[in-house]
């Protein structure tokens, strides 16, 4: 119980830490892609940046509107931040680790429908920006609450589809499983190449990442459904987007490049603590790549209109995505 304590609270500070540097990393990526130098004043390269954008958002004035609903204006950014820290828990992050003389697992718990699990914290994280937009009784925020709350809606039905087909394969919906029937019989990126295309895409709109950032898209709506919100409040909306990308990365390495899993290290004969620590690292490499592919993205391909979002979710993603549950059921029945 007391280890299980420590690791969580350790993973929730490598989150938050992530995610801080999540933003000093955009800028960088954003800077290298358009031939500029990007934070360089704030420590050596800047990398202080993260602590003084932290702090200006504690020192910024915490404005309420007149007209706001003040209850749930706290709760939005509340419910956003803690739905994105939660998920984390049941992500395995390597195998089990042994110090002094006590095994540590390092997943926080493990519970047989894990992928499920991480599906309901999707779902209810939309209530904080709903939330958030409606109690700012602002027609932007609101609007940019309603485009969030009907992308979201959208893309989990593709997303629960490409799922549907890598849970036929493995048989199991705890991500441990998953990713030991990885080890087992290869990562799922080789059996499952067009479930994870179909999940990538619906994980960046999810995470409400460009190209699919029209929920809070400057040139239309200002700031989208954070407009009105400022200080820490706001800091919540961007760190909880932030974290959301650092544990969808995670979660695509878990379910289709298996996880903490590196080929041949069993075979080196390696002391079980060493290799844990390696597969722990390859962990975060795989985490690290996808979180610089979302920011490559972002800053190479313009955002979609919003009938353009809708058609390719409704009418590509979830027929794709039932496609490749029909060939995934015929492939396993002709093998069997």
């Amino acid at each position: 119980m007391i280890t299980t304590a420590i690791f969580l609270l350790v993973l929730f500070v490598v989150t938050l830490t992530v995610a801080a540097y999540s933003t000093y990393g955009e800028r960088k990526v954003a800077a290298f892609l358009q031939d500029r130098i990007g934070p360089n004043r704030a420590g050596p390269f800047g990398i202080l940046q993260p602590l003084a954008d932290g702090g200006k958002m504690f020192m910024k004035e915490d404005f309420v509107p007149a007209t706001a609903n003040r209850k749930l204006f706290f709760l939005g950014p509340a419910i956003a931040m803690t739905t994105a820290l939660l998920t984390g828990v049941v992500i395995p992050w390597g195998g089990e680790l042994t110090v002094f003389g006590t095994t540590l697992n390092l997943q926080g718990t493990d519970p047989e429908i894990g992928i499920l699990y991480v599906f309901a914290m999707v779902s209810i994280g939309v209530y904080g920006i709903m939330l958030g937009g409606w109690a700012s009784n602002n027609k932007f925020a609101l609007l940019g609450a309603v485009r969030a709350a009907a992308q979201m809606v959208s893309y989990e039905l593709g997303m629960g589809l490409s799922i549907v087909a890598l849970v036929m394969l493995t048989g199991t919906l705890s991500l441990s499983g998953i990713v030991e029937h990885q080890i087992a019989h290869g990562w799922g990126i080789i059996q499952q190449p067009l479930g994870f295309l179909i999940f990538i895409v619906c994980a960046f709109a999810e995470t409400n990442r460009a190209p699919f950032d029209m929920p809070e898209c400057e040139t239309e709506l200002v700031g989208g459904y954070h407009t009105e919100f400022s200080s820490m409040k706001l800091g919540f909306f961007l760190f909880a987007e932030y974290t959301n990308m650092f544990i969808s990365s995670a979660v695509i390495a878990t379910l289709y490049f298996g996880g903490y899993h590196v080929p041949g290290l069993d075979k080196l004969g390696l002391d079980p603590n060493l290799a844990t620590i390696i597969g722990v690292g390859a962990m975060f490499a795989k985490t690290f790549f996808f979180i610089f592919f979302f920011m490559w993205v972002r800053w190479s391909i313009p955002r979609f209109r919003f009938d353009q979002l809708m058609n390719l979710g409704w009418k590509t993603l979830i027929p794709l995505g039932i496609f490749n549950i029909v060939l995934t059921g015929s492939i396993y029945y002709l093998l069997k």
